[in-house]
């Protein structure tokens, strides 16, 4: 891990083209983020970074209210580069008839107080320092948050399950929906244990109660199934840039199928090296 270099990404652009949100991404994935940073202050910033270990992947955001440093910013990336960061440039564009409707949609004043057709004008030229460095430029002009994310993720190359961390949890129906679930599985379709009195007292952690469910023909096809689902969905949701994914599965009391069940898949997904924890909300009811 000691060689291994840090990431450094500068998230940057025009006003209105959606650093925040891509900042807001970026800090969802693990990321140290710093909105503004006064570039006075970066080589501070990255001396403080290279002395902590823990913090591998940073994200600064850097607007036009530093345009009288911009230009500085080639050789200070360049030192960086030449030792223990690997540094990309993401620049955000859009059009200014675009822009124009954003900053009046939001009613939100643009950094450099002009009359926002001219400050636009302005920061156009101001940037251009930050355009011609950028790795990569994303227009979003006609992109939806959730392309933007998905523009995003690629260029972070999360494209593999391991980068999400997943829950899967067991609930009873009983007890009310959990408000935080991303996916409900419904498993009281399976035999029930608790009718049957050696296992009523039981839970779904015990060896006997998941040879008993495991006994029938229907749990056994539906596990199958159902991890084949989950497996397919999890790369289409790191598409869309999601880092979290909750999955919640729900029996009658939350106390056997469902505590099995969410056990077993949360045993298979990690056998597939994915990062997956188990939580058994009703288990102690």
């Amino acid at each position: 891990m000691q060689n291994e270099k840090k990431r450094l990404f500068i998230i940057t652009g025009m006003s209105g083209a959606g650093k925040s949100q891509a900042l807001k991404m970026f800090g969802d994935l693990g990321f140290y983020c710093v909105d503004n940073l006064p570039l006075a202050l970066f080589e501070n910033f990255i001396s403080y970074v290279r002395l902590n270990d823990a913090t591998r992947n940073i994200a600064l955001g850097v607007d036009v209210r530093e345009e009288s440093r911009l230009r500085q910013m080639p050789d200070m990336l360049k030192k960086l580069e030449a030792n223990d960061f690997s540094v990309k440039v993401i620049f955000l564009n859009a059009s200014d008839e675009c822009l124009i409707r954003r900053f009046s949609e939001t009613k939100h004043k643009h950094p450099i107080h002009k009359k926002l057709v001219a400050a636009i004008a302005h920061e156009r030229k101001a940037m251009a320092p930050m355009r011609q460095l950028a790795d990569e430029i994303i227009d979003t002009s006609g992109l939806k948050l959730g392309e933007l994310k998905e523009k995003l993720s690629s260029l972070l190359s999360l494209t593999r399950a391991g980068d999400m961390q997943i829950q899967v949890m067991s609930f009873g129906f009983k007890y009310g929906l959990p408000m935080e679930c991303d996916i409900v599985m419904d498993v009281r379709f399976l035999p029930n244990p608790y009718y049957v009195p050696e296992l009523k007292e039981k839970t779904g952690l015990d060896p006997e109660v998941q040879q008993y469910i495991m006994s029938f023909k229907e749990t056994r096809e539906f596990a199958e199934k159902y991890a084949d689902l989950i497996q397919y969905l999890i790369p289409k949701y790191i598409k869309e840039g999601k880092s979290y994914l909750t999955i919640a599965m729900g029996c009658t009391g939350g106390k056997h199928r469902s505590v099995f069940m969410a056990h077993q898949l949360a045993a298979h997904l990690n056998k597939l090296k994915l990062s997956a924890s188990e939580f058994h909300r009703d288990i102690g009811v």
